[in-house]
């Protein structure tokens, strides 16, 4: 059984899935990379799952080893401290 905070994690994850998908639609990757103000909201999209895969309940993650967790928590690293590299293309 799911806490809370792990079942409000994974609600905030879906949520920001759909989100970003909402944002990017029909975008091409051009379009997508000059559309700044779609860009800077499907990153702080991925910036929040990011950060709410770290509130996951450890026995879900355990159940789950063939998700790259661990790559997704990293992550939010990248969108807070290292922003200036994250680039259009890779997003």
């Amino acid at each position: 059984m799911l806490s809370e905070r792990g079942r409000s994690a994974l609600i905030a994850i879906l949520d920001n899935a759909s989100l970003a998908q909402t944002f990017v639609g029909d975008l091409t990757v051009v379009a997508f990379t000059a559309d700044r103000r779609t860009f800077y909201a499907v990153t702080r999209c991925l910036e929040i799952i990011s950060e709410a895969t770290l509130r996951l309940d450890q026995t879900l993650r355990d159940r789950h080893p063939h998700l790259p967790l661990r790559q997704i928590m990293s992550a939010r690293n990248v969108y807070r401290h290292d922003y200036d590299n994250v680039l259009e293309a890779f997003v």
